[in-house]
């Protein structure tokens, strides 16, 4: 696959997993500085990434949350909260993954995370 080849897929799956109209938020706000770190982040991290048969979309999600969580990203974590319910996440899986993060990247990680949590599944499904 080349270049050109793995963005569109990038974008298609970006587009499937965090909504249009994030994805459409993202593009409209990109400018000189941040056009390269956009073109990478769709090519590589959706385009290589998230396009491949190792795992799917729940399982990626699921990991997403955790990382997340335990870095203590709330931004991103709550765009990911909404991404995994549309691939198919339940809210009570989301809290499944986030006890987990309790158990190895600590308690005060994973009560961060279920407060962001908490506000993102209370924001209208369409909401990225």
């Amino acid at each position: 696959m080349n270049d050109r080849e793995r963005h569109d897929a990038g974008m298609t799956v970006r587009r499937e997993v965090l909504g249009d109209a994030h994805v459409d938020r993202a593009i409209a706000g990109t400018d000189a500085f941040t056009a390269d770190f956009q073109d990478f982040i769709t090519r590589y991290a959706w385009g290589e990434v998230w396009t491949r048969p190792g795992l799917d979309r729940r399982v990626r999600s699921c990991v997403t949350l955790a990382v997340l969580a335990a870095l203590h990203h709330d931004e991103e974590l709550a765009l990911h909260v909404r991404a995994a319910l549309r691939n198919g996440l339940s809210p009570q899986e989301v809290a499944e993954v986030l006890l987990q993060v309790g158990v190895y990247a600590g308690v005060p990680a994973a009560n961060r995370a279920f407060r962001v949590a908490r506000e993102a599944l209370r924001q209208e499904p369409g909401e990225a």
